[in-house]
């Protein structure tokens, strides 16, 4: 990346008391729907984990004390506060400007519970669900949160946010019904007898701007005044392009709240920005910022040393976890003819060793990825079982034989670096895709043009990885060139697909989810998130029966694993690796709770525990 079911009508009425007492005050029926009545929480799939007396969440410390400041780092540049703008580099910490409607726990998938409103009514069906705003909700100047904001930030997000927005929820409305009370419906699909629940809950989930602020301006456009906003944080002080400093909200009104008990403990949050990591580490191991989660293997195995270690000023630690982990990649742009072929995609995924990567440059730290679902149940194992064949059946011929007689491995050298069993097959499928190797080069047989294209980067770490994977590709005359640009030129280059390959991969998956149309349905080809640019029936096919079978955890499981050998047999990506554990390094002036939340490190949790030395 938990479902509430609907309710019979008769059968289960020591059920909807049980549930009552946990989550939702009343079930009202009526000959048309059934509605669930003042629910104050809701999960994807089950049942919430906390029930609606609790108090905070189980990851935090309740009496954490508020004050002290945190100092982060940022890479690049900003010229924005306004996230949401179809342009330009935002600054960090507009993650916290704005609340949304309901909030979800750090320690469960897809689960909701009250901040903005304070309650809500949904139909058994997904058509439509009411929010009732909490009346002492206000936005960073004080003034009331009201439905007029809610329905307004929708509508903006329709109207003037990115098309795939527009293209998920069209056809939905938003109705003002009374100054506290806005409803969202939710049109069926014609004969469908239920709705997206997911899609439903997706409105939970919207970040609430103030009528007031909006009105009259751009919201596609970049914005260079801090916004006024909804959140616990604001904008304090910045020198556009270098820091930014936010402010904790002192009169918050939802600090007590159970969502937020114990978190956002920080008086002021800072982000200074750097030119490139390997500055931003120096200036950390000076102790010019305060906290930092390592990403390179031979920084954390190599770098991590000086004085400010040995006295104690900067703690090091490591902290396993068991998170599911997104697919980090190089992406091909398939919309590119010369990577459209699945076999020259294939070939190219030979070239790339990562044994001798992880031996040589990583010091052994890292696993290779191999699903869209790592370090979940839904990766697919072996090969696909009846369930999984049953799925697969309607596609077969529209998708690679090898999903049916072979589990994907990404193939595994012996770490050395001579690479020649598989370059052979490699030269093998790129024969067949129309390629020969000539004078030293692989060139095409029809037109006689060198292989050659670009990798799109931004990152020296990613230069790192490129340069072996360069080399192996020169060797059976390939012509990689790697193309470092800054954070902005790479957004820009990624929002219009102007690249052949990209060191970006695909956004985690928990689970199987209706997100995932975002990311591979033809209807979003446009979407930034669908980076390789897939365009195929057969994916669509089996996205849509996922988005229908959201509440059956049964199909889901079969349904994700179908998916997962579909998406990898088609090599849209060269896959990278992950690590199991949080390489963490801060200024040793933190405390933090006993319990970490189950999906992040939890750094909202923290407290200043005493002042630096």
């Amino acid at each position: 990346m938990n479902t509430i079911k609907s309710f019979p009508i008769l059968s289960n009425f020591l059920l909807k008391i049980t549930l009552f007492l946990f989550s939702i005050n009343a079930l009202t029926l009526n000959a048309q729907e059934t509605i669930v009545k003042g629910a104050t929480a809701i999960a994807l799939r089950g049942e919430p984990k906390y029930a609606y007396t609790f108090t905070h969440f189980d990851y935090v410390n309740p009496d954490a004390p508020k004050g002290g400041s945190l100092t982060q780092a940022s890479i690049g540049t900003f010229d924005s506060f306004h996230r949401y703008a179809l342009r330009g580099n935002t600054a960090d910490g507009y993650e916290y400007f704005y609340d949304t409607l309901l909030k979800s726990s750090s320690d469960e998938i897809s689960s909701y519970y009250p901040l903005i409103a304070e309650k809500f009514d949904y139909a058994a069906d997904y058509s439509f669900i009411t929010f009732y705003i909490n009346p002492n909700a206000k936005d960073q100047g004080g003034q009331p949160i009201t439905a007029e904001d809610v329905a307004f930030s929708f509508n903006t997000f329709m109207t003037k946010g990115v098309p795939q927005f527009r293209s998920y929820y069209a056809g939905v409305t938003a109705t003002i019904l009374d100054t506290y009370k806005v409803r969202f419906d939710i049109p069926l699909v014609e004969g469908a007898d239920k709705g997206d629940k997911e899609k439903m809950l997706g409105l939970c989930s919207l970040s609430i701007f103030p009528k007031r602020f909006w009105e009259g301006r751009d919201f596609s456009e970049p914005l260079i005044e801090p916004p006024l906003g909804t959140g616990v944080y604001r904008v304090a002080e910045y020198q556009m392009g270098q820091y930014v400093i936010i402010e904790r909200v002192k009169d918050y009104w939802a600090k007590d709240l159970p969502v937020n008990k114990g978190q956002f403990n920080f008086d002021t949050i800072r982000y200074d920005y750097y030119r490139d990591e390997t500055i931003s580490l120096e200036a950390f191991k000076a102790g010019e910022y305060d906290f930092r989660e390592e990403t390179s293997a031979v920084n954390w195995a190599t770098k991590y040393i000086g004085k400010n270690f040995d006295n104690g000023l900067i703690k090091k630690e490591t902290i396993p976890h068991e998170i599911p982990q997104a697919m980090q990649a190089l992406t091909f742009n398939i919309q590119r003819p010369i990577f459209a072929d699945r076999r020259v995609r294939w070939a190219l995924n030979y070239f790339f060793d990562f044994e001798w990567m992880n031996k040589n440059l990583f010091y052994g730290q890292y696993k290779r990825t191999r699903s869209y679902f790592q370090n979940t149940e839904y990766a697919a194992d072996g090969l696909p079982s009846p369930d999984e064949l049953a799925i697969l059946e309607p596609v077969r011929g529209q998708i690679p034989t090898e999903v049916f007689t072979t589990e994907y491995q990404p193939s595994v050298t012996d770490g050395t670096g001579y690479i020649r069993v598989y370059a052979r097959e490699a030269l093998r499928l790129l024969a067949q895709a129309g390629w020969e190797l000539k004078n030293g080069k692989l060139i095409n047989k029809a037109d006689g043009r060198q292989f050659s294209f670009e990798l799109l980067i931004y990152s020296p770490d990613s230069e790192r990885i490129a340069i072996p994977f360069q080399r192996n590709l020169a060797k059976y005359g390939i012509d990689m060139r790697i193309r470092m640009v800054d954070t902005s030129q790479f957004v820009n280059r990624l929002r219009s697909r102007d690249f052949d390959m990209i060191a970006r991969g695909s956004p985690l998956n928990a689970y199987p989810s209706a997100d995932m149309a975002i990311i591979w349905h033809s209807a979003y080809i446009d979407s930034t998130w669908n980076t390789p640019g897939v365009s195929d029936p057969s994916v669509d096919y089996l996205i849509e029966r996922i988005m229908e079978k959201q509440e059956d955890e049964s199909a889901l499981l079969s349904l994700g694993r179908a998916v997962d050998r579909v998406l990898t047999w088609n090599f849209y990506v060269i896959p990278l690796w992950h690590i199991s554990e949080f390489r963490l390094a801060y200024i040793n002036k933190f405390a933090r709770p006993a319990i970490r939340p189950k999906y992040e490190v939890g750094l909202d949790t923290w407290w200043q525990a005493k002042p630096a030395k």
